[in-house]
């Protein structure tokens, strides 16, 4: 699934792209990307608009469109957000996979198809058809994502502000950073980087971290991210980023997916368990496992 450094990469690469352009025409070919508004009613409400931006909230694409309009898109387990052009704009009823180079842009899976005032397009593909979109007003994002939580890359994310989300939770740290209400974006792949990068151990209690671990966490976390946004993202599976080209962040896991291979500081094995239904990858060696904090008596 792709996640915030996936994500990050999409918006950065495709803003320049987009910026200032005019949208001819959205055609929304899969009812699912628009539910529970119909395909064509929110095709008409985007076409002719221009694009004033695209940025990211938690792991949702935001493409801000002039009238005080958002478009957010969510790529879900196997959405991409590609920019086709030149000879690669074909009749995506051909079904054909196209070729350029490294690029690999699947019209098999095309979901909706923005066609720009330049004779690009803007695809959307999705072969597992979970990804979303919908309109909304400026005025009315903040109360549709004040469930999300901080944003990691932000200056208020701090371990004073991660300190306070752990308190008292007894859910292991894994699951802790899953949680989008804390830390908006971090996902399955970057939450065990994370967490080895801090050495600190999946299970252990979030309220048990002092302020030490809480400051490791933090850094970790950013540092896991940034390593994600500077390789282009991961790809495991379907994620392409903006141009159609695959990420190299697989290529520089230090513990994700590794099971059995040697840990790169101590070279013990890596093991995998499963934390909330995820796979988890670690080092037991370096990964210190936390214990619950036990609660002061009140006087």
């Amino acid at each position: 699934m792709p996640e915030l450094p996936e994500v990050e990469t999409v918006a950065r690469q495709l803003e320049p792209e987009l910026e200032g352009h005019r949208i001819e025409e959205l055609e929304v070919l899969d009812e699912r990307w628009s539910r529970p508004v119909p395909a064509a009613e929110l095709g008409a409400a985007v076409s002719g608009a221009t694009i004033e931006g695209l940025g990211r909230r938690g792991k949702y694409l935001m493409l801000a469109l002039d009238g005080g309009r958002t478009l957010v898109m969510h790529l879900r387990m196997t959405g991409n957000l590609v920019l086709v052009e030149g000879d690669d704009v074909l009749d995506p009823s051909e079904g054909r996979l196209l070729y350029q180079g490294e690029r690999t842009t699947s019209a098999k899976h095309l979901r909706a198809r923005f066609l720009l005032d330049d004779g690009r397009e803007l695809w959307f593909t999705d072969p597992r058809r979970f990804g979303e979109a919908f309109l909304i007003d400026d005025a009315d994002l903040p109360l549709r994502f004040e469930r999300l939580g901080v944003e990691p890359l932000s200056s208020e994310f701090t371990a004073e502000a991660l300190g306070a989300m752990a308190a008292g939770r007894t859910a292991p740290l894994k699951s802790f950073l899953l949680d989008q209400s804390g830390v908006s974006g971090v996902g399955n792949i970057y939450a065990d980087e994370a967490l080895y990068r801090a050495r600190l151990h999946p299970l252990s209690p979030a309220g048990s971290m002092n302020l030490e671990h809480l400051e490791a966490l933090r850094d970790a976390v950013v540092a896991a991210l940034e390593a994600g946004i500077d390789a282009g993202g991961s790809s495991i599976d379907d994620y392409r980023d903006g141009r159609g080209e695959k990420g190299t962040m697989q290529e520089k896991f230090l513990v994700h997916t590794r099971e059995g291979e040697p840990c790169p500081s101590c070279g013990g094995e890596i093991v995998r368990i499963v934390v909330g239904g995820r796979s988890t990858y670690f080092c037991p060696s370096c990964q210190v496992r936390l214990r619950r904090r036990p609660r002061r008596r009140a006087k």
